[in-house]
């Protein structure tokens, strides 16, 4: 892996060939310093983006970039630091642009997405024949696919040369025991090499079982400043083996981050994320 800083504007959504992924932000849902964790995988001429919360559109338009320039979407989970920038994608592409991005989200997660966070937005600005816009009027969707064999439930996709694998996560409620009692959340697997958890609580089932399976290149792990609540706590992770620890960029992390850049450094762990680098594989 390699870490680039030395980005151009507008950043390009094509490489030759190369896995790249972009962090757009780093930050937690209330940051102030940094953007919200979302990220941009690039890989050729494919590119995807993970999660678009309220402040992405802004970010991308620092970036250089129109967020009708992104074609492409997958959502890890319902929070509005990971679906805030929605609203703007489905509403800017319909009236603005004329056509319809592409999203990768499975029957369940867009039965909630709609009904519970993104229909009051947008299905009742038009009305034909008596009915009002659906899901599917905003989006072009594709469906990832139940594969068995793996210790919780995994989607997969080949998205045109990306490989994308979905593990269920359990990020909220904060009591929940397993993934099957949590609200629907999930993280990535990313060619194969790359774990991405977005958000989750303290599991560290999830990292050593997908590990055996799949020997990470190297983790982007949820993490945060303090136990409690509903993400993965640096005391937590912490407690990881070295040899987890030494593949682990953590992210989503507060504005207090520079209190703990020195003690994440020297705990084995590779570092915390960069905002706005590109991580080349």
């Amino acid at each position: 892996m390699k870490i680039n800083d030395n980005i151009r504007f507008p950043i390009s959504l094509t490489n030759n060939g190369h896995l790249s992924l972009f962090f757009t932000g780093i930050g937690t849902a209330f940051s102030k310093h940094h953007y919200q964790n979302n990220l941009l995988i690039i890989k050729g001429d494919d590119h995807l983006m993970i999660d678009c919360g309220t402040k992405t559109p802004q970010a991308l338009y620092e970036l250089g970039i129109n967020i009708t320039d992104i074609r492409n979407f997958l959502i890890t989970h319902s929070h509005a630091d990971h679906i805030g920038g929605l609203e703007e994608v489905m509403l800017v592409n319909r009236y603005v642009k004329r056509q319809k991005p592409t999203i990768i989200i499975n029957e369940l997660f867009q039965h909630l997405l709609w009904d519970l966070s993104l229909r009051g937005g947008a299905a009742f600005n038009e009305e034909h024949d008596g009915k009002n816009l659906t899901f599917g009027d905003m989006w072009n969707i594709r469906r990832p696919k139940w594969v068995q064999g793996y210790p919780r439930e995994t989607f997969e996709i080949d998205f045109g040369t990306i490989n994308l694998k979905m593990f269920r996560t359990k990020h909220i409620p904060e009591n929940a025991e397993t993934w099957e009692d949590a609200f629907w959340s999930i993280g990535l697997i990313i060619d194969n090499r790359i774990m991405f958890t977005s958000d989750t609580l303290y599991d560290p089932d999830l990292v050593i079982e997908y590990d055996k399976i799949f020997n990470f290149e190297t983790i982007f792990h949820d993490c945060q400043f303090f136990t409690g609540g509903v993400h993965a706590s640096l005391e937590e992770l912490q407690q990881l083996p070295s040899r987890y620890k030494k593949k682990m960029i953590l992210m989503h992390y507060g504005d207090n981050w520079q209190k703990y850049e020195r003690i994440v450094a020297n705990d084995d762990f590779i570092g915390l994320g960069r905002q706005w680098s590109f991580y080349d594989f």
